[in-house]
């Protein structure tokens, strides 16, 4: 392995079996001792389907992983993205040394830090500090070593009212904080974070991020980053690879992997319509049918395109106050605006369908893929319905506008200019 490579993963793969038995039988495992000292191959290397958990099961045996090859460098930041099940923290986990590979190897060069789950490597019935350091002492650091970081984890974890405290009276989100803080302050050479971090809030996550890039900027220590959040692998990480049913389909910058991960993850759909019966929603309200269409009737939006949105409820709630609220989100899940309007007020609502469209500001989605967000509320206080993407669309870049390229910017806006022109002081 070259001197700058922290990690090298060589034809990595990872099988398990479906059903009940999760880990095979001995008589398999014979198999595969037998054939390892007779030199053939794997019996089971050959049978197994590709890891895609929307697929009908056709074999006993299953690919969380295929054929994983990649190398990270010292010092950098990859972010690994993918839908859920796609084998993200399986791949963690064989990196960790948690579980061990079905074929393939993997080479590190220096001390493992993980934090795959909350509480990883923690006692409940152990105090704050005792844990801190039973969680050094696994990553194999001194107790000198730990003491010598002990303030610095316990001002940033945020619980030094709570450091002699057993760990069962935190709250998964203080779990969180402390479990990071002896990770990242004990100095690994690697530090690998699966997304146990959205349970922090935002000032932890914040905190989080910028710890991480220290770590890797100022330490020259390399960090594996695994989120949902687009955003803070943009703002993280510095190359990335995206993972889809057990294999890599990209491997590259971390902006080229958001936007090949968001690329193919988002379908585009218009006009959405259900019967009553499997409409989404619950038993009070539902949602038959949702569009968004141009006064002209294009199916390809532009930036100029004068979009309507268009959907039907229907509702079994009488005698209340009904408000819905739609939310605008781009294909990094910024929200660009959202609003509301009341469907019927002073407890005036009747059973039956209502009919709601409202249109869109002219001019000011810039070239992207959105997502909308529909909300439904009783009496201006309680969630009735709140469906995410509901709907998804796409303006491209284009129409009558001013502009010969896409600017930079979540909005596309035109702005009236006025310009004078004097020689006097």
């Amino acid at each position: 392995m070259k001197k700058n490579i922290a990690i090298k993963v060589e034809n990595l793969s990872k099988q398990y079996r479906l059903g009940e038995i999760g880990t095979g039988s001995l008589s398999h495992d014979l198999n595969r001792f037998f054939a390892k000292i007779r030199g053939k191959e794997d019996p089971y290397s050959i049978i197994g389907q590709t890891n895609d958990r929307t697929a009908t099961a056709e074999s006993d045996y299953v690919w969380a992983l295929k054929d994983i090859n990649f190398e990270v460098e010292q010092g950098e930041v990859l972010g690994i993205i993918g839908r859920n099940g796609a084998g993200k923290s399986t791949l963690l986990k064989l990196i960790s040394q948690i579980t061990a590979p079905t074929t393939g190897a993997i080479k590190a060069k220096g001390r493992i830090a993980s934090l795959l789950e909350v509480g990883t490597g923690m006692h409940p019935e152990m105090t704050a500090r005792e844990n801190i350091f039973l969680n050094g002492a696994i990553l194999g650091m001194t107790k000198k070593e730990i003491k010598a970081k002990l303030d610095e984890i316990i001002d940033f974890a945020g619980c030094q009212l709570y450091i002699d405290t057993p760990l069962k009276r935190f709250s998964s989100g203080m779990r969180v904080r402390l479990g990071f803080a002896v990770a990242a302050f004990l100095e690994p050479e690697i530090l690998i974070v699966d997304e146990v971090l959205a349970v922090g809030d935002a000032e932890f996550q914040k905190k989080a991020i910028g710890k991480m890039k220290d770590i890797s900027a100022g330490g020259g220590r390399t960090v594996l980053f695994v989120s949902h959040n687009m955003a803070s692998v943009i703002n993280l990480c510095t190359t990335g690879i995206v993972l889809e049913n057990g294999q890599i389909t990209f491997n590259g910058s971390a902006n080229d992997a958001v936007d090949c991960y968001l690329k193919n993850s988002t379908k585009t759909s218009n006009n959405r319509k259900w019967d009553l019966v499997n409409a989404p929603g619950n038993e009070k309200i539902k949602v038959t049918e949702i569009s968004i269409k141009e006064s002209d009737g294009k199916t390809n939006f532009t930036i100029d395109s004068k979009l309507t949105l268009s959907y039907k409820l229907y509702t079994q709630i009488e005698n209340a106050t009904l408000g819905t609220t739609i939310v605008i989100k781009n294909s990094k899940e910024d929200i660009i605006f959202s609003d509301g309007a009341i469907i019927a007020s002073d407890r005036n609502s009747k059973k039956g369908f209502y009919f709601v469209q409202v249109n869109f500001p002219y001019k000011i989605l810039n070239s992207d893929s959105y997502s909308i967000d529909l909300i439904v509320g009783e009496n201006r206080r309680y969630a009735l319905l709140n469906e995410e993407n509901i709907l998804n669309f796409e303006i491209l870049f284009g129409g009558n506008i001013k502009h010969d390229k896409k600017l930079p910017g979540i909005i596309y806006q035109e702005l009236n200019w006025s310009i004078k022109h004097s020689e006097e002081v």
